[in-house]
């Protein structure tokens, strides 16, 4: 069967760049969706993205779908046959309908019963009368901000502006909010013109020859070559942070690289402030020496050729002094005054309308972070650090500089602390109590930053459980998922073995001498248990436990933040020893039958033992239960099952010869005691019923 390709192109007013990648992919998936579902065999779709343009090509594409033969099942034979043998108009109606002739009807026997079959020949449509339904494909797009255009009902991200859709050579009769589909395409806006294409196969070439390259992939690497061309050539280091570099990609359609400078004075003001101002208000790349010290220079990359590049430069030069010297004045005003200074005016702002303003907040925080420093037993310094960190920890969010640049919270707290006199401690701990801020980032380095952080994401849970604000679905307007996952990632780096209940209480006692809480405390501690639990889940399984394990493990145990994640670790890697399977079966079978325990009795009698298989396994009982509480409290699950697993014989005998539930009540009750005892230990590791062992372990 022969094949082309095919060409589809979405010509749109320039696009946000934030929104490029997204949708590139989203029409490349649909397009995919689109030929599965028509039947339609292709080798492969290529995908480009520039800010003016979405575009897929797919290649091989075969011009019709492929001939079908099937088989449609009729009414039974009992009721396609008169008593004569004659077709019923029932057999008549279904060759109709099936559009063949009786005698083309045919039986076959299903379960025992005879269906009449009618064998049907489908012949596959040509691929050029199908693909006007690439329409749907395009319009149905998701972006993160729709708008309208003219008079148009359509919404679409931006207008559209032209349309090429190309089946080998034929154009593809396609019409979107008004613009006709035509073989067409817009170059450069300023040093390209239309190209015609003869050919769907011809579009990369032919955008290229009027300044515009395609391929989102072969650009950003354009880009990065030639950074580090200028990086090499000028012997300087020129960090390329993803993030910039993928926006960068997506802001020009023919890149070209070139640097600039900027006045020295300016390097007085802190590095990052002037980085963060040439990345998000000019998205330039700075530039560092060999040492890793920033230098007068910065990297930019223009959309358009190498003309006039000294014209650029100047240009970007003059606009990005007038950005820093915004910078330089934000940074002296605020060096005018102590850090200490700003509290009062955290008063004036408004926290949440049910919370306080952030000087409240801040009151709270400091209060429950004196909490965790006295449950740690940490030494009177860091007590004090932790008491000081916490009262400035949100004071430069009144800055003029975080005013301008949001993203500098905490660092410039850090910054200005350490201008006011604060000690070093102090300082990083008020940069540091905002980390982690999402998954991947380190935990504050020192104990004083890990604190504080622990002591706001907690007052943020607290309080807003409290008000019933708990998240559902993917809303979560507070970030409550990441918090709660952030202070599980502190407990377990600092192997904090506090009782995180006891601590998320403490937090609910502050807002209730605040008259803060609204709602019962033990159904908000419920709420976060539960919370947490789902944040345990993603975290573990993320780091590769087995979803079992983690339920096994997630059952019982989740205060104890680092023993969970030491649980998990050591049951995963039991998965593979041979023997895990039979201890594990010992364990569940001792949990299962202790669920039947009814009576109220809590201490086994052991006048009432008739085996000594009874006597055996409650001396092992005694002799593990010490073992087992103190490997836990030392954090050493290994030792704890070690333990455990020293009386799975006796398990094993105790059931092969003992009927836990006879007749004798008391005698019944007594073995239900003594299960329950033991279960309560296999408890304490995990729940071992809740792991799988496929056919293959056994």
């Amino acid at each position: 069967m022969n094949n082309d390709t095919l060409l589809l192109e979405i010509g749109l007013e320039e696009l946000p760049a934030r929104f490029v990648n997204g949708a590139m992919n989203e029409l490349a998936k649909r397009t995919e969706a689109f030929l599965s579902d028509k039947q339609i065999d292709y080798d492969d779709v290529n995908m480009f993205a520039t800010p003016r343009r979405l575009a897929v090509k797919v290649n091989g594409v075969s011009t019709k779908q492929p001939d079908q033969e099937k088989e449609a099942k009729g009414p039974a034979k009992k009721i396609a046959l008169d008593e004569e043998g004659n077709w019923t108009k029932a057999a008549i109606g279904f060759a109709k309908g099936q559009q063949v002739n009786e005698e083309d009807l045919f039986f076959k026997e299903v379960k025992g019963v005879e269906y009449v079959y009618a064998k049907l020949y489908i012949e596959g449509q040509e691929t050029l009368q199908l693909l006007s339904g690439l329409h749907d494909v395009i319009t149905g797009i998701p972006f993160p901000k729709n708008m309208r255009w003219g008079s148009h009902e359509m919404r679409y991200a931006r207008p559209v502006r032209w349309l090429v859709a190309m089946y080998g050579e034929e154009v593809i009769p396609l019409e979107i909010a008004g613009v006709m589909a035509s073989n067409v395409t817009q170059g450069h806006r300023f040093l390209g013109q239309a190209a015609t294409l003869n050919h769907a196969s011809d579009y990369e070439h032919a955008l290229l020859s009027q300044h515009v390259v395609a391929d989102p992939f072969s650009r950003k690497d354009a880009i990065k070559n030639q950074i580090q061309d200028i990086a090499s050539e000028q012997e300087w280091q020129i960090p390329m942070d993803e993030g910039l570099l993928e926006e960068v990609t997506q802001l020009v359609e023919y890149p070209t690289a070139l640097f600039g400078s900027f006045d020295e004075r300016f390097l007085a003001v802190p590095d990052r402030v002037l980085i963060t101002s040439m990345r998000e208000h000019q998205r330039y790349f700075p530039v560092q020496d060999q040492s890793g010290s920033l230098l007068p220079y910065f990297v930019t990359v223009r959309n358009g050729d190498h003309r006039h590049l000294e014209t650029v430069q100047k240009g970007n030069e003059k606009v990005l002094r007038a950005r820093l010297q915004d910078a330089e004045f934000f940074f002296n005003e605020d060096k005018k005054h102590a850090l200490e200074d700003n509290f009062e005016k955290l008063h004036q702002i408004v926290y949440h309308e049910d919370l306080g303003t952030i000087a409240d907040k801040v009151d709270r925080v400091q209060t429950l972070a004196e909490k965790i420093g006295s449950m740690l037993s940490l030494d009177s310094a860091s007590k004090t650090a932790i008491n000081r960190a916490a009262r400035l920890s949100k004071n430069d969010l009144v800055t003029q500089m975080v005013n301008e640049f949001t993203e500098l919270e905490g660092y410039m707290g850090e910054v200005y602390a350490l201008k006011s006199g604060e000690t070093p401690e102090v300082a990083t701990a008020i940069r540091e109590h905002y980390l982690p801020k999402q998954s991947g980032d380190p935990v504050p380095s020192g104990i004083e930053g890990a604190v504080i952080s622990v002591a706001d994401k907690l007052d943020t849970i607290a309080a807003h459980f409290s008000l019933g604000n708990i998240p559902t679905g993917s809303q979560d307007p507070h970030g409550l998922r990441r918090q709660t996952a952030a202070i599980v990632q502190i407990f377990r780096d600092f192997e904090w073995t506090l009782s995180l209940n006891e601590l998320f209480n403490a937090a609910q006692d502050i807002l209730q001498e605040k008259n803060l809480q609204k709602r019962n405390q033990a159904e908000v501690l419920r709420d976060f248990n539960q919370f947490v639990t789902l944040r345990y889940k993603n975290i573990l399984q993320e780091s590769g436990i087995r979803y079992d394990v983690v339920d096994a493990v997630l059952a019982f145990e989740t205060d104890n933040v680092p023993l969970v994640f030491k649980k998990a670790a050591f049951l995963n890697d039991k998965l593979g020893d041979a023997s895990f399977k039979e201890d594990v079966e010992a364990f569940s079978r001792v949990t299962n039958i202790a669920s039947k325990k009814q009576g109220s009795a809590e201490e086994i009698d052991q006048d009432l033992f008739e085996s000594d298989l009874e006597v055996n396994l409650y001396q092992d009982y005694e002799r593990i239960k010490p073992v087992i509480i103190k490997s836990l409290r030392d954090m050493k699950p290994e030792a704890a099952y070690q333990a455990l697993r020293e009386a799975a014989p006796s398990i094993h005998k105790y059931f092969d010869g003992i009927m836990v539930m006879t007749d004798d009540e008391q005698i019944r009750e007594n073995r239900l005691t003594q299960m329950s005892q033991l279960a309560a230990l296999v408890r304490m590791i995990a729940d071992f019923q809740s792991i799988v062992f496929h056919t293959d372990q056994a």
